[in-house]
């Protein structure tokens, strides 16, 4: 199964350039129609804005962009390439601007629609939608911030930790980190600390 970023989840931001406003917002989707219907709710929610520019991009499926009546190549195309540059697959972003009676220029609206975007992305996150393998590994207090140390430097996310006779944690690691995150413990701890994979997932977690 393939891996791919994803938004976290919806993210919002704004800023003022000029006295115009832009509204910079972004969402998960699975799907095409999801990704549209995104658009028609803030089309409907502003219907009072100037424009509505939108961009997104479906994995193996469709990518599309609207400049939504800015100048052609100022707006929906800069949107996409944000989330091009990022990485992000099944992902709909729409920048509202109420128009502030500044004229931005094209150069201007470029970078105006630019930073809609990012802000946007910052805003909501980013996952890594892969195949994680999920490990259950008990240990010593005396381990336990070096362990932690050792799951962020393979790629990893402490899903729960127990604290009872000993420090019980249930561990997400990228598929091909698991075995060689199992035996630096080993080596770490001398052999004192045994982990077991317990299953797989596939799915989305935060990494940004």
């Amino acid at each position: 199964m393939e891996e791919y970023l994803v938004p976290t989840a919806f993210g919002e931001e704004e800023f003022t350039e000029k006295k115009s406003r832009f509204i910079g917002r972004i969402w998960p989707v699975e799907t095409e129609e999801a990704a549209l219907e995104k658009i028609q709710e803030m089309k409907k929610q502003h219907y009072d804005a100037t424009h509505n520019c939108w961009a997104y991009i479906i994995k193996d499926g469709a990518v599309r962009f609207s400049d939504d009546g800015e100048p052609g190549g100022t707006a929906g195309m800069p949107m996409l390439q944000v989330l091009q540059r990022e990485g992000l697959y099944n992902v709909v972003c729409v920048v509202t601007r109420y128009f502030g009676g500044i004229l931005l220029g094209a150069g201007g609206l470029v970078r105006a629609y630019t930073r809609g975007a990012k802000i946007a992305v910052d805003a909501a996150g980013k996952s890594m939608k892969r195949i994680w393998t999920v490990l259950y590994v008990p240990i010593p207090y005396t381990y336990y911030e070096r362990v932690k140390l050792e799951v962020a430097a393979f790629g990893g996310i402490i899903r729960d930790t127990q604290f009872g006779a000993e420090v019980e944690l249930e561990i997400l690691t990228p598929e091909a980190q698991a075995q060689p995150f199992l035996d630096r413990l080993t080596d770490m701890t001398a052999g004192t600390v045994d982990g077991m994979e317990i299953g797989q997932e596939y799915r989305a977690f935060p990494v940004a």
